[in-house]
């Protein structure tokens, strides 16, 4: 036999690489790891992460409808614009996924979100007139909400039972064909900023699917890691925390580092890897594109608010954009702080000593903190009018959160993913106070007999019952402060200025009108937060009694100011937790006063409330 030849086939194969380092392992997995495998894929099954195979079929059934109505929709605009019968009909149109259903790991009940792609002469104009018609005229249509001005303009619907999330992206091209390939770079040609935007979510949802390695092994990790993000309350972009897509960066750059692995090996690993990164390193599927066209591409080098990003995770498709901008000082203490927790937590699982369940256990935000904020938007109209009001709030409250960071003394300004909505049935009498109270312990306890929840409509009138007619929608935003005052000397943080400036910005809205919108801002105590944050079946935390030693200092404390519109007091020998739970004692006694400009300023049915009220 030839030698050299011999040697070279006892040579290593290279290691083939995924992303832009070599692998960091390419182990096979062990029995006892495809065992752990298996039952975190029984787990997620259990915890009802998969549909049913018929509300799939639902989905795709509905998706065809939409589709027709794409094409319906440019053709009308086409013949409207003097094109002939046949331009009309070849001018065509098409919609497309991405998000969890492109990526395929939707759960049960989740929205599908659609990419309705249409030719030059089709203007987003025209999708929010003649598309908005033809959706309205659909007897599937359930509920629809356009937001033309939104960063991605966007039609909001629940259609054919199935929340719908559809946006619009117009190219310079006569036709769109049904077959039309959108990772072709040279259809980002010739369109702005917003156009590249919309195309972004599936080229970048496609670009995943292709740079991991096994994208099964891919699915049921960011299954389990979606589901874990969202028990924890730290999924959720506009809040300040890693969005779908966020989420699925990071769990595909795992897979690369692990291509071999099983996906109960990826989550272990990313725990592991995500607490210790070197932030604000940029986690990267694959080396930025620096393309033709004139667009904006993630560079902090060249561009001054790239480097402000503190935990860069970057989309693959040209052109790169960071996907986690949102994220502020405050949450990635939070988020670092539950890669700990998480990674601690694996290192049971992974050792047999705890269960895949566990993994799954709800947050603990609601007992976390002696201090909340609580913003209160309500708006006095039908529902399709709150969601607009309050989808605006929301897209603002990271500004408040970065504003409070810079306050001294707050050590963080921890938002809550989850708004809490109610809706109501309430008489002209009590609607003034109702608001003034909302949101807190008191409120519930006082009106109680007074307002009609409208999901609990149907068993008044069967009680004969008198309902009030005036509609109100309610909105709870909570955010999370820890209060650290390291100078002795210090006996107030003033939260005004930072209050007001959100207030004012919520209020500059364009179409806001005071007999129809409100918004307060509230400080709660730990103990004086309304019922309905916690589950059925949840201990909510308890005051503890006071020593009989107490009393004296009790007696002696001053009453509270009427110009006081957020007093944070009694910090005493008192824990307050932190973003990941660990306890700190503050040894001096504090307290947060902002008076407003305005005292007299109340909630009302028809005007906004003061810029922050005492609860």
């Amino acid at each position: 036999m030839n030698m050299s030849l011999q040697a070279g086939q006892n040579q290593a194969q290279p290691i083939k690489m995924y992303g832009i380092t070599p692998p960091i392992s390419t182990a096979a997995p062990t029995t006892k790891e495809n065992t752990l495998n298996d039952q975190l894929i029984q787990e997620l099954k259990n915890q009802g992460t998969f549909e049913s195979a018929a509300a799939t079929a639902k989905r795709e059934e509905t998706l065809n409808i939409l589709q027709k109505l794409a094409q319906e929709f440019v053709y009308k605009v086409s013949l409207a614009k003097n094109m002939t019968e046949g331009m009309a009909r070849d001018a065509g149109g098409k919609v497309y996924t991405f998000g969890s259903y492109k990526l395929g790991v939707h759960s049960p009940g989740s929205d599908i979100d659609t990419l309705l792609v249409v030719p030059k002469h089709v203007t987003k104009n025209d999708f929010f007139t003649v598309f908005d018609e033809l959706l309205r005229e659909r007897p599937e249509l359930e509920e629809i909400v356009p937001v033309p001005d939104a960063y991605v303009p966007i039609i909001k619907i629940e259609f054919n039972g199935i929340a719908v999330d559809l946006i619009c992206a117009r190219l310079d091209i006569p036709q769109v064909p049904l077959d039309l390939n959108l990772n072709d770079n040279n259809l980002l040609r010739n369109i702005d900023d917003p156009n590249a935007r919309a195309l972004n979510g599936t080229r970048v949802a496609d670009q995943i699917l292709e740079l991991v390695p096994r994208p099964i092994v891919f699915k049921h990790a960011l299954r389990c890691i979606k589901l874990w993000a969202k028990r924890k309350a730290v999924y959720g972009n506009i809040f300040g925390f890693p969005g779908g897509v966020a989420w699925a960066l990071l769990v595909a750059r795992i897979c690369q580092l692990y291509p071999n692995a099983v996906s109960a090996v990826i989550i272990s690993r990313f725990f592991y890897i995500l607490r210790q990164w070197r932030w604000p390193e940029p986690v990267l599927l694959k080396k930025i594109e620096d393309g033709p066209l004139r667009l904006n591409i993630w560079n902090p080098q060249r561009n001054p608010k790239d480097r402000k990003h503190l935990m860069p995770v970057i989309t693959p498709a040209y052109p790169s954009m960071c996907a986690t901008h949102n994220i502020t000082r405050s949450t990635q203490k939070v988020i670092i702080g539950e890669f700990d927790k998480g990674y601690n937590l694996m290192n049971g699982i992974m050792s047999g000593q705890n269960t895949w369940s566990e993994l799954f256990k709800k947050h603990d935000f609601f007992h976390r903190y002696k201090f909340y904020l609580t913003i209160i938007v309500a708006t006095r109209s039908n529902a399709e009018v709150h969601s607009k009001w309050k989808g605006m709030v929301e897209s603002k409250v990271r500004l408040l959160v970065q504003k409070l960071e810079v306050v001294e003394g707050v050590d963080l300004a921890h938002p809550f993913v989850e708004p809490i909505e109610k809706s109501f049935y309430v008489s002209n009498e009590e609607v003034g106070p109702f608001l003034e109270n909302v949101g807190t312990l008191k409120c519930e306890q006082e009106f109680k007999d007074k307002i009609i929840e409208i999901n609990e409509i149907s068993t008044k009138e069967n009680n004969a019952l008198e309902i009030p007619k005036n509609e109100l929608h309610v909105m709870g935003l909570y955010i999370g402060l820890v209060i650290n005052l390291k100078n002795q000397q210090d006996k107030k943080i003033d939260l005004q200025e930072p209050c007001q400036d959100f207030y004012r910005i919520c209020r500059e809205w364009s179409e806001y009108d005071e007999n129809i919108h409100s918004i307060s801002i509230k400080h709660v105590k730990l103990y004086d937060l309304p019922n309905y944050v916690y589950e059925e079946g949840e201990v909510r935390p308890t005051r503890e009694k006071k020593r009989k030693s107490d009393k004296k200092n009790i007696a002696r404390k001053r009453p509270r100011s009427a110009n006081s519109v957020t007093n944070l007091t009694e910090l005493q020998n008192e824990g307050t937790e932190n973003s990941i739970g660990t306890k700190e004692t503050t040894k001096t006694t504090t307290a947060a006063t902002t008076t407003t400009s305005n005292p007299a300023t109340s909630t009302t049915a028809t005007s906004a409330a003061a810029p922050v009220a005492s609860s």
